[in-house]
């Protein structure tokens, strides 16, 4: 079959959350052509695969792409999110992915989006449907946005066996799942996992019959802390000096972690397991309680298969039978591609310039891209954040984004920028502060002006020692 040349000025490959973002801000600071281009039949990468009861985990006020809001900007007044930013379920972000696409995008007649085809390393993409087949052209760069594509158990199956007769469902399965268990078995450590207990626990199903496989245990962020609307500008602007000030105070790398759980700024589910792992994954206080209910937690290292009546795992055997229901969490969840320069020539390969921002991260790549030339100063200016996997990567990452932010103050017009832009929200926010007589904020700032310096000091302090005396007691180097 012969295929035919489609030009732009960028293809963009992957229409999720990063690829979005960057079209987004190439549409609104460029006059550029743009071709989307994504395997999935709508845009919203893998939001378009997870299970019904997926909800952000951080505001949606901070969620998305730049020229558009996410939800209505309402305080939740119910539920264990109550009293915080309201959180987009997975069904309300497609939806708004798809007006972006429709009403955003391709309404500004300068976007094509080929969905439904897969695109080769030669540039060809190939539809899904007829298999035709078309080379793509990119006058100025590629976009490689597939890098940031999330894992999620309806995509990516179980890493263990399953023996026949036995009951293992992805979390959407288990939605439509009709008939009674003699209990469910959580098999993964992660957010799909709290996620997945949480909505068992909604059901009214008994935590004393629900068996959690956590091969790790992790750190958690805080919600009350992330929320960068005025009614929580104090609370927000309180938990950044309170991470800087643990930093600056902890005497090793154990009391910097114990420092900032006692500050609320880092949960565990229990409080008696050291965590080896840190994804960045954020829950409320209510939710956390709520989690803690679940006692059956087997800590026997990954599940290696589940037979008809017994769980292998790593380091032992549980009983289960086929009246259990096994719930598969156990996908990958974040990328974890290696790091390597944004701008790579006639490619960009969005990643993190700030911790734990994927949406920010792409529309200021984007930005970039749209208002500077020099490819050396582009990449000076966002040096890629680490995607987490252990604790250290706390460090690594406030490290990183800590250097990038303070590059980025030394250029007027990407202070402006980050001023106005939706996705950033926290400097625009601090900014409409500053001018309000207000003794309890211009406290904080001082707080944060002593802390600031001493605080980062002491983070690459910490980190170089882990990094060269990795010890046991904190499995926390990866």
């Amino acid at each position: 079959m012969g295929e035919h040349a489609r030009e732009a000025d960028y293809v963009i490959v992957g229409a999720g959350a990063v690829g979005m973002a960057m079209a987004d801000t190439l549409v609104a600071e460029t006059s550029a052509r743009i071709v989307i281009v994504d395997r999935r039949a709508r845009p919203g990468g893998h939001w378009n695969d997870a299970y019904p009861f997926v909800r952000l985990h951080g505001p949606s006020v901070t969620y998305g792409v730049n020229s558009t809001p996410l939800g209505s900007g309402r305080i939740d007044a119910a539920g264990l999110n109550a009293g915080l930013n309201e959180l987009a379920s997975g069904a309300e972000i497609c939806a708004y992915y798809d007006r972006v696409m429709h009403e955003r995008l391709l309404a500004s007649g300068r976007v094509s989006w080929l969905p439904l085809h897969d695109v080769d390393g030669h540039g060809v993409a190939t539809s899904l449907v007829n298999g035709q087949r078309q080379r793509l052209v990119a006058r100025r760069r590629w976009v490689d946005a597939t890098q940031a594509d999330t894992q999620v158990p309806a995509t990516h199956g179980p890493r263990f066996a399953v023996a026949e007769g036995v009951t293992c469902l992805t979390p959407t399965e288990l939605t439509l799942w009709q008939r009674p268990a003699a209990g469910h078995v959580i098999v993964g450590g992660g957010k799909t996992a709290m996620d997945t207990a949480l909505w068992l626990l909604a059901q009214g199903v008994d935590p004393q019959t629900i068996t959690w496989i956590r091969p790790r245990e992790t750190w958690l962020l805080n919600r009350a802390n992330v929320q960068p609307t005025a009614p929580f500008a104090h609370q927000t602007l309180a938990a950044i000096v309170a991470e800087l000030e643990a930093a600056r105070d902890a005497s090793s790398l154990p009391d910097l972690f114990d420092r900032l759980e006692a500050a609320r700024l880092l949960q565990r589910i229990d409080p008696a397991v050291q965590p080896t792992m840190y994804r960045c994954a954020i829950v409320s206080e209510a939710e956390l309680a709520q989690l803690r209910r679940i006692r059956n937690v087997v800590r026997l290292g990954h599940v290696q298969a589940i037979g008809a009546d017994r769980i292998v795992l790593e380091r032992g055997e549980i009983a289960t039978s086929a009246r259990h229901v096994h719930v598969h969490c156990s996908a990958g969840g974040l990328p974890r591609g290696p790091v390597q320069p944004v701008f790579q020539g006639q490619r960009i390969v969005p990643q993190y310039v700030r911790r734990c921002s994927p949406t920010f991260s792409a529309a200021f790549i984007a930005h970039l891209e749209a208002t500077m030339d020099d490819e050396h100063e582009k990449n000076a200016l966002c040096e890629p954040v680490v995607v987490p996997q252990v604790p250290l990567d706390w460090l690594r990452m406030h490290l990183q984004t800590g250097r990038n932010q303070l590059r980025w103050s030394q250029h007027a017009d990407v202070q402006d920028w980050l001023r106005r832009s939706r996705l950033e929200a926290y400097a625009g926010l601090f900014g409409q502060m500053q001018g309000q007589p207000d003794p309890a904020w211009g406290a904080l700032q001082a707080r944060l002006k002593q802390a600031r310096g001493p605080g980062f000091e002491r983070m690459a302090a910490l980190l170089r020692t882990a990094v060269a005396s990795p010890s046991p007691v904190n499995e926390m180097a990866g």
